[in-house]
């Protein structure tokens, strides 16, 4: 049950992420920058390929991929004034009317949108917090959102989904009928439709945990297995696809080997 508990979060967040994007920054002193979801993304794209690990290959005295060095002295100059953008040499070179001081570079064919350079000006005024790598910090159990059906949610992932319904007007869905969940996840773990004799098996099955254990039989199976790995191996050009495409064309004897 606990890999079914993961399998089923990871689907919420999935299906959150395409159907719910991310606030959009207005500016307000009430909207607080997240370093890791709003700027990082940012630092990542448009300035470490010059200021990221690689900096002191390029002889490039400014990294922006660590804290104490984005914020150090580099010569009565500093990148990053916590609290004062205006002071921040980033936020002036940036912003720029200069083609050959304006950063990124030309060159690299990356610009900053209007709304890129707005986000790190108000982190830097809401005082520059950095924040470890996303990866490399514990989860922290967020508190359920306030709903007005409290007899729907059964779990705390409910809770969110229930409180995004709510806020566009919306209501739950009834519960599918049992031959139409097993089928559900079935396809969803397997990629292949329940048998028959499985489906009598789980209609007949009146036990509370009945839907729990059909999803344990169906963890347990080879299929799953191999539906989760499909995709790896095609991300993988399993069976070589690639190189068959690639590879020069060698004759041996009467063949050809390709």
């Amino acid at each position: 049950m606990r890999r079914f508990k993961v399998v089923l979060v990871l689907s919420v967040l999935l299906l959150f992420a395409g159907a719910v994007s991310l606030p959009s920054f207005t500016g307000s002193a009430q909207s607080t920058i997240d370093f890791n979801r709003d700027i990082r993304p940012i630092l990542s794209d448009k300035c470490w390929v010059c200021h990221g690990p690689d900096a002191a290959a390029k002889k490039i005295k400014l990294r922006l991929d660590d804290e104490t060095s984005a914020k150090a002295n580099l010569g009565n100059t500093f990148a990053i004034v916590p609290n004062h953008p205006e002071q921040s040499e980033l936020i002036h070179r940036i912003t720029s009317d200069d083609k050959y001081e304006r950063m990124p570079p030309v060159s690299t064919g990356k610009t900053l949108t209007p709304q890129e350079i707005e986000l790190l000006r108000a982190w830097i005024a809401q005082g520059a917090q950095w924040a470890r790598h996303w990866a490399f910090v514990p989860p922290v159990r967020p508190a359920l959102p306030k709903i007005k059906n409290t007899a729907w949610p059964r779990n705390a992932i409910d809770y969110f989904v229930l409180a995004r319904l709510e806020e566009k007007g919306w209501q739950p869905a009834p519960e599918a009928d049992r031959a139409t969940l097993l089928r559900r996840v079935a396809f969803d773990l397997t990629g292949l439709p329940p048998t028959l004799p499985e489906l009598d098996a789980f209609l007949n099955d009146k036990l509370p945990n009945a839907y729990e254990r059909v999803v344990d039989r169906l963890l347990n199976s080879p299929r799953y297995g191999e539906r989760m790995a499909f995709k790896w191996l095609d991300a993988a050009r399993y069976a070589d696809t690639m190189a068959i495409k690639t590879t020069p064309t060698v004759r041996c004897g009467a063949g050809v080997i390709g």
